[in-house]
């Protein structure tokens, strides 16, 4: 592609919004600047389209919003039947441009001959995988970028059973869309001349309560009285989001009276100002909602992000301080919980399944196996869990019971098949009140899961590239940690999985690894995983989304304070692999400089007291 040819031909069009242009204005000559935004088009990662918003192919904007929608629109013309009909049901956030970015998506495929169902309010993600179903539509997209800065914007498109689409459905698209030569003379039509051929709609705001409904019906407990929820106090904070008005009615509607929500973080806003990331996995974001619920003795404070998918926790303990939990922990805690009372209820399935991701913690394997019941690894993407739930669902072979990562997403009900934070927010309140009848936190219960199975302790951490050349520079490292394995002190590596190359391998007493290869299943992916005798494990791989490396460890160990030391070496092993010149197990492919800035770690805040 040529970069400069594109740019010229962007300056020149005499329709281009005057923002646009002046941006375009603001960088002519520079090179880099102009590469960068013409040199390549946006790609679909983890969670679809993600990019900052801005002129270019590598940007996201009107053009690019109309492009890759004409792209699916064709796609669900390819499907035949009724998919036309159907259409397609489209959500956004509150993100800048995302109520325009929809509109702009909704228009273009009503002018592909698609119907487009629009939401007419600001949604969270998991409603529009309610109402891809609900609606019987043929497709479905959600307009956010989920947690990212304030200057991101994003394209997550769905299939008809609500599921994310996978990489080879995305893939079908992405050539769709390289067919379009020129993004200017997409058809568009007006939404006057739209709804006139009855190819555009706002959704009925009856989809949210029907929406909100099926989650109270799924999630609430029969055997939790409802005194024990009105005794339960709640702080919920929806981060400047889209969660704000499903959570509070879910919570409500199942019978949590004394919910509070954080003043400054109620009302919508993309700029999210009171945070410097809308991302409940960092301590920060939570620093209001824990400061409103010491002020009110509330029990458990709840954030979740702009586009209400994911959740994050804080919980009082019995000092009265409040104490952070991992995505980890919160999963294996609803897992105990949701399958304990199932059972006792009499509803757990002897052919139930709960599902989890590779880089998710092993207590939720130890968790499950207790109560009998099956879990599936899937790769990083809830929509891999969700393809499962469709594909058992169609089988009959498991019936589904709970799915979740380490970054903070769960789903407990399959009414949905991405992850649901207003579901999963009710469930962490359902699950802090029955606790709390009995005298408990929620740190009480996750003790007594270590007590049971053995203490675990996860970490995150990551190092951003800048530059057009950024996903390129992150590849290569992690091809230097395929070629180099790290060395992590005091554990013995038992085995070494990459999901790029669909093979596990055994590593023998003298760190041989083993000729013989045995096959994985699961599809490939860019990721690589350690294994450690004593059930730790390190995964490294590059973001979805983001120019990132990512880099998960995960210790098992006879104390907190073993679980801290082994957490610390394994960190290290990866810091010294990625910042080495010359790796010293293995000659250097070439004798160029390497002029990669050292690895910068932005570690998860620490979570819990000592104990957890």
């Amino acid at each position: 592609m040529d970069a400069h040819r594109e740019y010229q031909k962007w300056l020149e069009y005499p329709h281009l919004p005057e923002p646009l242009r002046q941006e375009l204005i603001s960088i002519q000559g520079n090179n880099e600047e102009i590469e960068d935004r013409f040199g390549q088009h946006l790609h679909f990662g983890t969670a679809g389209l993600r990019g900052v918003m801005g002129a270019g192919l590598n940007r996201l904007n009107i053009y690019t919003i109309r492009k890759t929608s004409w792209a699916l629109a064709q796609y669900v013309l390819k499907q035949g039947g009724d998919a036309a009909s159907n259409g397609i049901a489209i959500g956004y956030d509150c993100r800048h441009m995302s109520k325009d970015f929809a509109k702009e998506a909704g228009l273009t495929m009503a002018a592909a001959g698609v119907q487009a169902h629009v939401s007419p309010y600001l949604c969270p993600t998991p409603e529009v995988s309610f109402s891809v179903r609900h609606l019987h539509a043929a497709a479905g997209v959600m307009v956010t970028a989920s947690h990212n800065p304030p200057e991101y914007n994003g394209y997550k498109p769905y299939g008809p059973d609500g599921c994310q689409l996978l990489p080879d459905e995305t893939a079908k698209i992405r050539e769709l869309s390289q067919e379009i030569d020129d993004v200017f003379q997409l058809p568009m039509l007006t939404e006057q001349e739209a709804q006139q051929r009855g190819l555009f709609h706002w959704t009925e705001p009856q989809v949210r309560t029907q929406f909100v409904q099926a989650a109270v019906e799924a999630v609430k407990f029969p055997s939790i009285p409802d005194q024990h929820r009105r005794r339960l106090s709640i702080v919920y904070t929806p981060l400047h989001g889209a969660g704000n008005v499903p959570v509070r009615e879910a919570l409500k509607e199942a019978g949590y009276d004394d919910v509070h929500v954080v003043p400054e973080q109620e009302e919508p806003n993309g700029d999210f100002p009171t945070v410097k990331s809308p991302n409940p996995e960092e301590h920060e974001a939570l620093k209001l909602g824990i400061r409103t619920a010491a002020e009110l003795q509330a029990d458990v404070v709840m954030g979740t992000d702009p586009d209400s998918d994911r959740v994050g926790i804080a919980v009082r303990d019995a000092h009265g301080t409040y104490q952070l939990l991992t995505g980890n922990q919160v999963g294996a805690l609803l897992m105990d919980f949701i399958l304990g009372r199932k059972k006792a209820e009499g509803r757990l399935p002897a052919n139930g399944i709960v599902f989890k991701t590779i880089v998710t913690s092993e207590l939720g394997h130890a968790v499950a196996a207790s109560y009998n019941i099956a879990l599936e690894n899937t790769l990083t993407g809830f929509k891999y869990i969700g393809h499962n739930i469709t594909k058992y669902e169609r089988t009959g072979e498991h019936a589904f019971l709970l799915g979740y990562e380490e970054s903070y997403g769960y789903l407990i009900s399959p009414i949905v098949r991405d992850k649901d934070a207003v579901q999963t927010c009710l469930a962490i309140a359902e699950m802090t009140a029955f606790y709390k009848s009995q005298g408990k936190t929620l740190l009480d219960a996750l003790q007594n899961l270590f007590e049971r199975f053995g203490y675990y302790k996860e970490e995150l951490f990551s190092t951003t590239l800048q530059g057009a050349d950024a996903h390129e520079k992150i590849e290569a490292i992690v091809e230097n940690l395929r070629e180099n394995t790290p060395q992590v002190q005091g554990l013995k590596l038992t085995a070494i999985e990459d999901y790029l190359k669909s093979e596990r391998r055994q590593v023998d007493e003298n760190g041989n690894l083993s000729s013989s290869v045995e096959h994985l299943k699961l599809p490939k992916s860019d990721v690589l995983k350690y294994l450690y005798a004593d059930g730790s494990w390190l995964a490294v791989r590059p973001s979805g989304t983001e120019p990132k490396l990512k880099a998960y460890l995960a210790a098992r160990g006879k104390s907190p304070q073993d679980c801290d030391a082994k957490v610390e070496s394994m960190r290290q092993a990866v810091i010294q692999r990625v910042n080495d010149k010359e790796p010293k197990d293995k000659e250097p492919k070439d004798k160029e400089p390497n002029n990669r800035e050292p690895i910068r770690t932005a570690p998860r805040p620490t979570v819990g007291s000592a104990r957890t």
